[in-house]
């Protein structure tokens, strides 16, 4: 195939994934209602929050199945899509544990650290192992806005597994408000589809648009008022699948600046966290940083809008840092 047929078949996939999110919702939403799998809503956070108890979550299961289903449909065999989507479904599964222990057998803290990071540093070292060695990948990883490379040698086997590691936790913090997560989401699957496409990875292409169509086509559930949140099931696949698709195009440091949303609000709970426990002082009311907008007035519907803004330009400037590429 060309290029253009993988961009055809691209969007396709985004179509596809599309058309199943929105037919899975009807029935899903129900039946995890059914299962009593509801939010909980801290206390001490925003109080218009306290409406949303009892809302189903664990609907990541609706982004995972549209994403597998409609790669599968437009890559066929390809190996990197396979790898990509079983990465998803490992963090997606590990989640999916959490969100059991929390919201079925009512152990509100879920996995304990311990076991949560055990498994995923299992998968991690994996996935940059049957890179590694498997793929022929390499260890070298795009400087962006220099179009070089800079190879890290068997360092490169923590630095995956810490981009693993972080997306996934990153996602899981930015998804707090009604259809944050899966709308950042979405724009950076459609920036890692150009750059699957610039650096030849033309069936990733295809997996990054299922996963835009996916996170789109949620977002009618997911959007405000949410009817079903992503849960731990959703935001640690979305996080890892990103990641993968980071580590295969060897675009790892140019997600810091696509995912800029999910940094933002990775660094504000550690900031918070630092200065709480070295001055006693808060730096922001609330974190993650979309609360703090929250807590000082903001409409849930302007933190989003004004994040998803946020997001776009990250996209924007990430993919402007591989115009150099070549």
């Amino acid at each position: 195939m060309q290029g253009y047929d993988y961009i055809i078949n691209a969007i396709l996939a985004a179509g596809i994934a599309i058309l199943i999110s929105i037919a899975m919702g009807p029935f899903m939403i129900p039946f995890l209602s059914r299962l009593k799998v509801g939010q909980s809503i801290r206390e001490d956070g925003p109080k218009g929050h306290l409406k949303k108890a009892g809302t189903p979550t664990m609907g990541g299961i609706i982004i995972i199945t549209a994403v597998m289903v409609s790669s599968f449909i437009m890559a066929g065999a390809s190996v990197e899509v396979l790898l990509a989507v079983l990465v998803m479904l490992a963090f997606g599964g590990i989640g999916f544990w959490d969100d059991y222990i929390k919201v079925v057998l009512k152990r509100s803290l879920g996995l304990r650290a311990r076991e949560k990071v055990g498994l995923q540093l299992l998968v991690g070292i994996s996935f940059s192992l049957f890179l590694m060695f498997y793929l022929e990948r390499g260890t070298s990883v795009i400087i962006p806005f220099s179009g070089n490379a800079l190879d890290l040698g068997y360092l490169y086997i923590p630095f995956l597994v810490f981009v693993l590691l972080a997306s996934s936790n990153a996602v899981n913090l930015t998804d707090g408000l009604d259809g944050l997560a899966s709308g950042i989401t979405f724009l950076v699957a459609l920036a890692f589809l150009v750059v699957s496409l610039m650096t030849g990875h033309y069936n990733l292409a295809i997996f990054c648009g299922a996963l835009a169509g996916a996170c789109l086509g949620f977002l009618v559930f997911n959007r405000y008022p949410a009817r079903v949140f992503m849960g731990d099931t959703g935001s640690m696949a979305l996080g890892a699948a990103v990641a993968a698709v980071a580590a295969i195009t060897r675009s790892e440091i140019a997600l810091i600046i696509i995912g800029g949303v999910y940094v933002i609000e990775t660094l504000s709970v550690i900031l918070q966290i630092i200065s709480y426990q070295t001055t006693g002082k808060r730096i922001f009311r609330m974190a993650p940083l979309h609360h703090h907008y929250e807590l000082i007035g903001w409409s849930e519907k302007k933190v989003v809008k004004t994040f998803w803004g946020m997001g776009l330009f990250f996209v924007l400037l990430g993919l402007w840092s591989f115009k150099g590429l070549g």
